[in-house]
Order: structure tokens, then C-alpha cells, then sequence
């Protein structure tokens, strides 16, 4: 029996399972080094035969089974093309995703254990393996996924939730976090270590650094106000006792409109539109931490560096230090393109 079983549907993102293969595929190389077994994968669909992916590619895929058995592999769903919340029903419609739902529901109940990440955490809350534990997924989706499954605890702002039997990942490309972690599981620190520098990826916590407010809000203008007003009210300190007057309704109320267009408390709301301008203000400009937090509401720069340790696991200096990072990284690529371009010119073509 392989240690892991990718589950590939029709419109499986891509990347997701490029990233998945690739992984495995390094962890192969690397677990001698470590000292622990070379894992070992299959890929699965409902039906079998080649699938297409996201973007037209196929890949060759044996049929899930129809039956509860004996199976110790890790069963990893990487996120499936989604274009915006309306498509959401039709997806779960889709009698592959019921299938599939229906083969993690059985592999769960025999004992297995399943990952899943983005989208694909649905189809784990349609086999009715998310009730009464703690999951994550695309921040943007977070609260449609508690609408559907209540009984389900859904933690938007953690990267990897873990409960039990059943791990979950954010957004598409916490596929790659995700896989850390069992990879983690499979053989221990050292080899996901090796993987994560060899393949170039830092491993992250929390999706609270790249939620955008306004993404959160689409489609709902009266939470899309709220945002504005917070936005406009800078540098002076919001409450949510100051969003309640203005709207001319009590808190409570007002806690049910954000609760049911975000998933987020309105204090979670002001908190996450307030950490995406401080980020911003981190990275773009050279402004000292202690005007950051001024402008945008925070009392002192003691308070930002909790906010933004305890949201992003992060502080104000790594913040910065991973732009420059990624500017620099950016840069040099920029001069070896430009070198290499150059070089191609004066030596002309081959023939």
C-alpha cells in the first residue's frame, strides 16, 4: 500500500497537483539522506483513466475504491478551479465530486485519514468528515463553508488546521504547507526541511496576511461600507460600537451582517482591514513602526507587534524583511533575464 493517494477530479487546479507530485517527488530523493522511507503515491480519480486538470493537462489516474478496506495511505485533495462563489452549488452537484465525497466518507470510517485544501475542503464537508472538528480554507470562502457545514469549526485564519484524522489548507497554494506537513508526518522535521529548501518554500501559518478586506465583502454593500468607513477614519481609532451608531443599528445586529457576509466578527473585520494597511505601510515605505501604528489606529507600536504577531506570526521587521527578500530575489532575476537576453543578441542565432 502506497503512504499517499492523490485524488484528482475533472478541474483539479494544476499547480495544486503539480506542487503535490513534486513534493513527493523531492521527499523521494531526500528521505535517504534523512534516514526514514522514500514515500511512495498513487494517483486516484471516481472513474479512473485520464483526467483533465485545470488548464487542458491530463493525467493518467487509477479508479478510487468502491469499497471500504484496508487502506493506510494519506488521501490528498488539491483545491479545484472555482471562478467565483456562484459556481460553489454546481460544484458539489458535479456526480464526480459526489463520488468522490461518498469514497472519503468510507476511507475515513475504515480508519484512513484524508487531506484536503482550498475548494476540495468542501468535498470533505459533503462526505460529513469536518462535523464537530476544526478546518480551514481559501479565506475567501471561509464563511460560505461554515453557512453549508455548521457543525463544522472553521478556522480562515489558520494555513493547515489539523483534527483528528482530517488535515485541511488554505488558499490553492497552501497545497504546498499542506503537504509540509504530512511529508512532516511521513518522516519527520528533517525531511520536510530538506524539501521546503530544496524546492524554495518557507513554511507558513496563517492566511491572515494576504486576506483583502474588500475581497471578503463582494456582493455586499452594506460590509463594503464598513470597510470604507474604517479606511476613512484613519488615523483615529474604530470601534464597533462606532460602526453600530453610524449604521443606526445595535451591535448585536450589526455582529449577524458581518458574521453572515464574512465569517468574521466586526472586530475581526476593523482588525483585518487595519493589518492590511500597516503591512502595506511596512513595506513600502521607510516609515518608523511607531507612526505604522499611528496610522492606522493603534495606540502604540507594542500594539501593532502583537496584532501582527498573534494574526501573521510575524513581526514588523520580518514583515519588511520579506519584501526586501522578495524585491531583491526579483531584481536578480530581472538582471540574469536582461544578461542573458543580451548575450543571446551578440552571439546571434544557431543554425
Amino acid at each position: 500500500m502506497p503512504d499517499f493517494s492523490l485524488i484528482v477530479l475533472p478541474g483539479s487546479l494544476t499547480s495544486g497537483v503539480a506542487v503535490t507530485l513534486d513534493m513527493l517527488s523531492a521527499a523521494q530523493v531526500m528521505a535517504p539522506r534523512c534516514g526514514v522511507s522514500a514515500p511512495t503515491w498513487r494517483v486516484l480519480s471516481p472513474a479512473g483513466g485520464p483526467v483533465a486538470l485545470s488548464m487542458g493537462l491530463t493525467v493518467d489516474t487509477r479508479p478510487l475504491p468502491r469499497r471500504a478496506g484496508a487502506d493506510s495511505s494519506v488521501w490528498v485533495l488539491p483545491g479545484l478551479r472555482l471562478a467565483d462563489t456562484a459556481q460553489l452549488a454546481q460544484h458539489l452537484d458535479n456526480p464526480c465530486v459526489q463520488a468522490t465525497a461518498a469514497a472519503v466518507r468510507r476511507h475515513v470510517a475504515a480508519g484512513g485519514r484524508v487531506a484536503a485544501s482550498c475548494f476540495s475542503v468542501f468535498v470533505l464537508g459533503l462526505a460529513g468528515v469536518l462535523d464537530g472538528r476544526r478546518a480551514t480554507t481559501t479565506w475567501w470562502l471561509a464563511h460560505l463553508l461554515q453557512q453549508r457545514f455548521p457543525a463544522c469549526r472553521v478556522d480562515a485564519d489558520r494555513m493547515v488546521c489539523v483534527d483528528g484524522p482530517v488535515a485541511t489548507g488554505g488558499a490553492a497554494l497552501a497545497q504546498t504547507d499542506l503537504m509540509l506537513h504530512l511529508l512532516r508526518e511521513h518522516g519527520g522535521h528533517a525531511l520536510a526541511d530538506w524539501v521546503g529548501r530544496v524546492l524554495l518554500i518557507d513554511a507558513r501559518a496563517a492566511q491572515s496576511p494576504y486576506v483583502v478586506p474588500q475581497a471578503l465583502v463582494a456582493g455586499d454593500d452594506f460590509v463594503s461600507g464598513l470597510v470604507a468607513q474604517i479606511e476613512a477614519r484613519w488615523p483615529e481609532p474604530v470601534t464597533v460600537s462606532m460602526l453600530a451608531q453610524q449604521a443606526a443599528m445595535s451591535t448585536r445586529t450589526l455582529a449577524r451582517h458581518v458574521q453572515r457576509a464574512t465569517g468574521k466578527s466586526p472586530m475581526a473585520l476593523i482588525q483585518s482591514v487595519r493589518l492590511r494597511r500597516a503591512r502595506a505601510l511596512l513595506e513600502h515605505t521607510r516609515l518608523p513602526v511607531e507612526q505604522v501604528a499611528a496610522a492606522v489606529g493603534y495606540q502604540d507600536a507594542t500594539a501593532l507587534r502583537r496584532m501582527l504577531q498573534r494574526l501573521t506570526e510575524a513581526t514588523p521587521r520580518q514583515v519588511r524583511r520579506q519584501r526586501l527578500v522578495a524585491e531583491t530575489a526579483g531584481a536578480l532575476s530581472a538582471t540574469a533575464a536582461a544578461d542573458l537576453g543580451d548575450r543571446s543578441v551578440r552571439r546571434g542565432p544557431r543554425h
